[in-house]
Order: C-alpha cells, then sequence, then structure tokens
C-alpha cells in the first residue's frame, strides 16, 4: 500500500506530477536542419506516441548522477565562483568509449551550497562551459535525501546491515524517504529541461537516483533509458526488509537496461523481482530480461574499471618519481603491504589491522621487516557507528605498534588525510601488496589502480626490461573480487586466515608474483572504463532498437506507474467492434478457455457463476452458434459444472476428451489408449512433490500435472526446470510431451492440444455446410496459443470462411500470436454478456433445417 502521506508531498498517490507538467523546456540545441518548432511546445512534447521522426538525428547522451563532475570553488574576491572538471570523476571518463561525435550533457548536484540570487548565472556558465546542468536541492531537502535516506537507509541496508534497533542502525523515517522522492523529481525536471525524448539517451546512475526512472518514463513512454547501480544490491532476504521495497523495484523496471558490477547484484535482484512481483527472467544468446508489461528489460552484468590514460599520465609526472624515491628510502629494507579504503564502517581497515597482528605474532620472521601503511580517505559518511569504528582504527594501531614497534619501525603506518592521486600512485609503486578486507564493497578500483602502477608505463627505459610483479589480498564480498583470479581471496572476518593470507603473499617466489600479475594486468588493461561504458551503450542501443516500433500506454498511479508497450497489431479488444460484426455473422465459432478466463486463476471455489452459466446458455440458444469450452481440466469436473448448459460442447484436457453437447458420448483424439508411461513418470513428480513443500501432483485421465503455485517461488520455479529435464530424459521414447505452463509442469500424450479442438470443430462445421464467417478465440496461457496460431491455418486451407471476421483474443497484456487482448477474466465476461444480449434465439424455420442438416 502507498502511504497517505504522498498525498501531501507530491500527489504521488493520485498520480499527479504538478511541478513536471507546465516548465517550458530550453532549446536543448541549435536546429541545423528543417524542423516544425512547435515540437519543442510542451504540450506536444507531453506524448512521445507520435510516429513522425525527429528532425535531429545525432544521438545524445544526458548522463544523470548525484553529483556533477566538476569542482566548484568561491573566487578570492568572494564574487562568484570558479568552476574546474573533477578529473577523479568516473562520470567524466565515461565519454572515452562513446561515439566522437556524441554530445553529452551531465544532469546532477554541486558539492557546494549555492545562493538563489546566484543559482541562474551558475546555471548559465556551467551549461556553457560544461554542458552540465546543475539540480539545486534546498538544504531541508537535501539534509534528508542524502545524509537521511540515502546514508541511514539504502546505503546501510544495500551493505547488509540491518536497522535492529533505534541505537543500531535507526527505524525507517518517512519523512526521509519523502525527502528523497522529492529530490528525484527535482533531478527530473532538470533532464525535462533539456532533453528531446525521441533522440536522447539517458543514463542515470547509482542508489541516489533510483526513483528518476519513474518520473521520466512517466512523461516520456518511449525515453531511452539505462541505469547504473554502482553499490552492491543486497540478497532478497535483506532487501524484502525495506519498507519501501516495491516502490523502488517498480521505479528501477521503468528503465530499459540496468546494470550491476557483479552476477551476484544481478541475481539479488532478479530474485527481488521474483519474489515480490512475479517476474521470471529469460536468457536468451547471452543476454538476460525481465518481461514487464510487454517491455523486455535488460540485465546488464560489466564491472567498471579504471581510466588507463589518467593512471599513465600520473605515472609520468616528476613529483611522483620523486616521491617513489623518498619512500624508497623511508622503508628501505622494509616489505611494505599497502591499504587504501574510505574511513567507513564497511571496509573492514579494523579487521585488516587485526589480521596484520596475527601475521606478526604467528610469524615472527615478519618482526622488523613487514610494514602495513593504512591509508585512510575521508569519511562521506557520518554517524555513532563511524565514531565507534574509528576509536578501535586508532587503538589497534597504538597496540600493535606498542607491541612490535622498535626504533626506527612501526608496523602500522596509519596516514588519516586526503592524499592526491600521484602521492598513492607511489604507495602503489613500492608497495610488495595491497590488501583489500571490506565486508561489503560495490567494486573497489584499489586493485585495479595499484595493478597499473606496478606496470608502470612501456615508455620507461630504466624499468621496461624488468619483469613486473604484484600481489593482491581481496575480500571476497568486494565487486572487483571475480575479475582478479590471481589474488588470494579470504573472508576478513576469519582474521587468521587473512594473517595467513598475508604472510602468503609476501612470501611467494617472485616467479609466481609476476605470472598472476600479469594475468591481472592482461585483464584491467583491457578491461577500463571506456570498455565498460561503450558495452554498456551498445547494450542500450539494442535493448532501445524496438521502441519507436511499438505502440505504448502508460498505466498506473504513483510508483505502480509503468508503460505497456505492445506490437503495432496487438490492440485491445473493442466490444463495439465485435458485436457489430457477430450481429452480421451467419455461422459463428466460439472457443472459450476456463482457468484465467472466465474464471480468475486466483478464485478458490473454481465453480461457475450462474452469471456465466447464464449468458453461455443465451449464446448457445443462438442457432447460428457453435459455443466449447476448451480446457486443461478433467472431464468430470468440467461436465459437473456446465451440466445446465444443453447446447455447449466440452473438450477436456487440451482436448483429449471432446463431447459435442449434453447427453452425447465423450470421443478420445486418439485411438490409442496406452498409458503405461504414467508408471514411469510418477515416481520422479512425486520425489520432486516430496522435496518441494507446497507442490502437488493433479493425476487426470490422459495426464499428469505437476502444480507448484503454492510452493516458494524461487524454488518451486528451479524444481520445475530440473523436472522438465528429468522428465525428458525419462521418457524420451514414450508418446508423450512434456511442458511447462504457469506454475505447472505437465506430462500428456503427443498430439494433444487446443489447436488441434479448434481446428476438429472448424472441420465438422464446414462438413455440415456451416463454414464458419465468424470466430471468436478466447485464452490465457500457452496452451491457448495453439488454437489462435491454427486459425490463420484454416483460413488459408479454407476450413474457415475466406473473409471470416476473426477475434483471436489473449488475457492480459502479453506478447501473443493473438491480434487483440483483454486484460481480466472481468472483461472477458463483460463482453460476452454484450454478445449474449444480441443473441437471437431460434425460430422454428432455423430449428427445423438445424435438425435435418
Amino acid at each position: 500500500m502507498m502511504s497517505r502521506s504522498y498525498t501531501n508531498l507530491l500527489d504521488l498517490a493520485s498520480g499527479n506530477f504538478p511541478a513536471m507538467g507546465r516548465e517550458k523546456k530550453r532549446l536543448p540545441r541549435v536546429m541545423t536542419v528543417p524542423g516544425v518548432i512547435s515540437e519543442l511546445d510542451d504540450d506536444q512534447a507531453n506524448s512521445v506516441t507520435s510516429d513522425v521522426p525527429s528532425s535531429i538525428v545525432v544521438d545524445r547522451l544526458i548522463i544523470v548522477a548525484n553529483q556533477l563532475p566538476v569542482k566548484a570553488k568561491r573566487r578570492p574576491d568572494n564574487k562568484g565562483w570558479s568552476f574546474s572538471w573533477d578529473d577523479d570523476s568516473l562520470l567524466l571518463h565515461i565519454k572515452d568509449g562513446l561515439p566522437d561525435d556524441m554530445e553529452i550533457i551531465y544532469v546532477g548536484s554541486l558539492r557546494v551550497e549555492v545562493d538563489a540570487s546566484e543559482q541562474d548565472d551558475v546555471s548559465q556558465l556551467l551549461l556553457d562551459r560544461f554542458k552540465c546542468v546543475p539540480a539545486f536541492l534546498p538544504h531541508d531537502i537535501l539534509t534528508r535525501y542524502y545524509h537521511g535516506f540515502c546514508k541511514q537507509h539504502l546505503w546501510p541496508l544495500f551493505h547488509y546491515m540491518l536497522p535492529f534497533s533505534g541505537s543500531h542502525g535507526g527505524r525507517f523515517d518517512r519523512s526521509l524517504w519523502e525527502a528523497y522522492v522529492a529530490a528525484n523529481k527535482i533531478f527530473s525536471q532538470k533532464v525535462i529541461e533539456v532533453i528531446n525524448p525521441e533522440d536522447d539517451y539517458v543514463w542515470i546512475h547509482d542508489y541516489h537516483l533510483m526513483v528518476l526512472p519513474t518520473f521520466l518514463r512517466r512523461r516520456f513512454n518511449r525515453l531511452r533509458m539505462g541505469f547504473f547501480l554502482h553499490s552492491p544490491f543486497p540478497s532478497s532476504e535483506i532487501y524484502r526488509t525495506l519498507p519501501v521495497r516495491e516502490e523502488i523495484l517498480k521505479a528501477l523496471l521503468n528503465s530499459d537496461l540496468i546494470g550491476f558490477h557483479t552476477f551476484d547484484y544481478a541475481r539479488h535482484f532478479l530474485s527481488c523481482c521474483s519474489r515480490m512481483l512475479g517476474l521470471e527472467y529469460q536468457s536468451k544468446r547471452g543476454y538476460i530480461g525481465l518481461d514487464y508489461y510487454g517491455r523486455t528489460i535488460g540485465i546488464k552484468i560489466m564491472p567498471v574499471g579504471i581510466h588507463m590514460g589518467q593512471i599513465e599520465s600520473v605515472l609520468r609526472l616528476a613529483d611522483k618519481e620523486w616521491r617513489v624515491e623518498e619512500l624508497k628510502q623511508q622503508f628501505e629494507g622494509k616489505t611494505v603491504l599497502l591499504g587504501v579504503d574510505d574511513m567507513d564502517i564497511f571496509k573492514g581497515v579494523n579487521l585488516k589491522l587485526l589480521a596484520m597482528e596475527q601475521m606478526l605474532k604467528q610469524h615472527q620472521k615478519w618482526q622488523g621487516r613487514a610494514v602495513l601503511v593504512q591509508i585512510a580517505n575521508p569519511a562521506r559518511g557520518r554517524g555513532k557507528d563511524l565514531e565507534e569504528i574509528q576509536a578501535e582504527i586508532q587503538a589497534s594501531c597504538k597496540r600493535i605498534n606498542d607491541s612490535f614497534g622498535r626504533p626506527g619501525y612501526e608496523p602500522i603506518v596509519f596516514i588519516d588525510r586526503p592524499i592526491s592521486l600521484s602521492e598513492r600512485a607511489a604507495y602503489y609503486t613500492i608497495a610488495e601488496c595491497v590488501v583489500v578486507t571490506a565486508v561489503r564493497d560495490g567494486m573497489n578500483l584499489t586493485p585495479y589502480e595499484y595493478i597499473v602502477c606496478r606496470q608502470g608505463i612501456s615508455d620507461s627505459s630504466s624499468e621496461s626490461d624488468e619483469p613486473k610483479k604484484s600481489m593482491l589480498v581481496t575480500s571476497e564480498f568486494i565487486g572487483c573480487s571475480p575479475s582478479l583470479s590471481g589474488a588470494i581471496r579470504v573472508n576478513p572476518w576469519n582474521v587468521e586466515a587473512a594473517a595467513e593470507a598475508l604472510n602468503e603473499a609476501i612470501s611467494m617466489v617472485d616467479s609466481e608474483k609476476e605470472l598472476r600479475h600479469e594475468k591481472h594486468y592482461k585483464y584491467v588493461s583491457t578491461h577500463d572504463v571506456a570498455y565498460w561504458s561503450r558495452s554498456f551503450f551498445q547494450d542500450l542501443e539494442r535493448t532501445c532498437k524496438d521502441h519507436f516500433r511499438r505502440r505504448c500506454w502508460g498505466i498506473g498511479l504513483s510508483f505502480g506507474f509503468r508503460v505497456v508497450a505492445l506490437d503495432p497489431n496487438f490492440r485491445k479488444l473493442s466490444v463495439e467492434a465485435i458485436v457489430s460484426a457477430y450481429s452480421r455473422a451467419k455461422s459463428r465459432a466460439i472457443l472459450l478457455d476456463y482457468d484465467g478466463t472466465l474464471m480468475p486463476q486466483t478464485s478458490i471455489n473454481k465453480t461457475p457463476s450462474q452469471e456465466i452459466i447464464s449468458f453461455i446458455n443465451k449464446l448457445c440458444d443462438d442457432a447460428r452458434n457453435t459455443v466449447f469450452i476448451v480446457s486443461g481440466r478433467a472431464r468430470e469436473s468440467l461436465g459437473k459444472w456446465f451440466s445446465p448448459c444443453e447446447k455447449l460442447g466440452i473438450a477436456a484436457e487440451h482436448g483429449y476428451f471432446l463431447m459435442w453437447s449434453k447427453g452425447k458420448e465423450w470421443e478420445t483424439c486418439m485411438q490409442n489408449n496406452d498409458f503405461g508411461w504414467i508408471q514411469m513418470a510418477e515416481p520422479v513428480m512425486k520425489l520432486y512433490t516430496e522435496s518441494t513443500d507446497g507442490s502437488y501432483i493433479e493425476t487426470k485421465e490422459s495426464a499428469l500435472v505437476w502444480h507448484h503455485r503454492d510452493a516458494d517461488p524461487g524454488f518451486g520455479s528451479s524444481q520445475a526446470k530440473e523436472m522438465l529435464e528429468h522428465l525428458e530424459s525419462v521418457l524420451a521414447n514414450e508418446p508423450v510431451e512434456v511442458r511447462s505452463g504457469q506454475f505447472i509442469v505437465e506430462v500428456k500424450p503427443q498430439g494433444v492440444s487446443k489447436g488441434g479442438v479448434a481446428e476438429k470443430i472448424f472441420t465438422s462445421m464446414a462438413e455440415r455446410g456451416r463454414q464458419a464467417d465468424f470466430v471468436l478465440c478466447v485464452g490465457d496461457d500457452r496452451s491457448d496459443e495453439d488454437m489462435f496460431e491454427i486459425i490463420g491455418d484454416s483460413i488459408n486451407s479454407g476450413i474457415l470462411s475466406s473473409n471470416a471476421s476473426v477475434f483471436a483474443c489473449a488475457v492480459g497484456q502479453k506478447p501473443s500470436k493473438a491480434r487483440y487482448y483483454l486484460d481480466d477474466t472481468t472483461e472477458v465476461t463483460n463482453m460476452l454478456e454484450a454478445l449474449a444480449e444480441v443473441s437471437s434465439p431460434p425460430s422454428s424455420t432455423e430449428l427445423g433445417r438445424e435438425s435435418a442438416s
């Protein structure tokens, strides 16, 4: 349920985004070819369903992140600001992997607070000189959005820290969530100011802006939009504790492509979509996709890399060389282990110190020789937990240095100040091993930087012939760990094992260090930030290639908003159109599925209502109609439920049994009644039933069905896939089909399908001189697709009239072989009721003609 507080904040509960509606956009770029100026008007731009191509053909990328890749500083005279690019910003390096002629616009906030009177001038300056669009957040929103919701709720939770008590992690504060939504809305307004929705791509970055896709998708249905999460995504058991869990998931699903550093993070996200939204993913030719209301959302797994050019340029700096010589003198005769971490509760710096202490105790040969240099970057967050970690680190450093230090030797060198990249590169150059013991980290590029610094630069003649070597000890809980197969991976919580890893790393023979370094350098140098951005953008292009060929509708309120995308030939069934065609027809075939079509899947009582019985009888009483229920259910149930319908035909168990009307004999579609395969299939299904809580076997006369709707979603789906393979193997030489459906696995005789039933009914009508010139076929799942497919074949073969009015209709807005859809069972019954009302009871002449035929 959505909070009522949204109504007061942003009118989200009513789906109304007032502040996004009436702003005039700036002219995004100079129009170099003739175009229609009215396209820039908000009323026109509000809809992107027009098929008119844009007059501007050059693609442009809008990168949206919490902070712009620029540094801001007050001028010495305190009059205005001076700005410069932030060379350390990842966002700045994205362009290296993109086409040279692609224009890039940045949208984000500044690290400084700009007075309201200066904001217009600053905005214009940043747009003109840097192509940056600043989002100015009011101070109260900024505090609650960034230091509140982002840092107190999302950041800890995504790093597996649950708010167990008010003093440990805090309680969920809805006002912080509302500030997060408000901030995301402000970012969306800035994007809207500069966007050309039919030409531009939008790439959103990180957990600060996870609901931004909904704001943008609501405004522009066909916008091409990607999202990349730079932090971990937690397991579903952790994520499910977030009170606004579904709102965030649904907002992310308004993107076209969602990127993660590792398969683990993507797997956790997909598991959340499965457990909370009932969505299943599919993998096709190496690409993972989630089908969501006719749109396929791509899932991208690609770790970010470093900017090789930036690191190599730093390695050429003279002050770096000078600092290297100074450090070599300082640590002469010592083996240096290096840690470079943000001051953060998740970086495991305290655990690293404990491992170093344990190594010095266990391996006394390193006392006086091994030094751990720990560089601590300034903290980005704040709070009681951080203060406790800092106090523990200081105490550990003092204790270890007091225990193992001696004149001229300190085992721990703790550097608690910001250091430049060139100084950091100097430390990397002299370090024998880099140690990263974070307990949870999205990516962590420290090992990548270290490897490149240890390699040096190819034109450095003095070192070019020397073999390169490096060693890494990395936590198995960081994003870069899977890509560094030569690193020694550790569980940082296991201090003894981590201590042994440190000893192994610095004791390893040089030839082994060289081999590991060579392997790592080959990966890091080829998978740099340009490779990452190029790969992400190419996948975004591929995912969005059909955007302007599909029809889109925005439906739903607030964070339930989503876009339904359908093939241009797939449209909603108009009751008026079908009633008109129905009234003109002389011979009609009406084929109806039962579960999910006439009866909701979620209904516990499956008996048809009197209302359904009534209008089916009215349809059957019209002599021009041949009406059939075509279902997978057993004939006993269907015969009992529809016993009041004298003239209704029933096809049970997907057509294995067929009864033309009440009182007639049941026909079987096959002469072969050998069901020996049941003795082979049933034990296999029982095996899975016993091990899958909530599953059961339905035994039909012609088939066996395993149901797992009430099982754990993830486990049930996994067991169904395995059972399918198991049964296909066991029954490979038997005359049966093994098929999976919605929460089922079914084994049935070969050649039995609803398509076969439809063909038999159409043929029978034609043989009696009543060739159908009107066909209505309605169903909701895969088995009904066989009926939809056979209709086209029947027209081509002459079984149906060549000018027949055909209404093949799927229930639910999903890709289908049908040309029409209705949203749910209620719309199906309303449509049938409308047909029943215009049906006419048979006249005496028609009755006589019918009996004669």
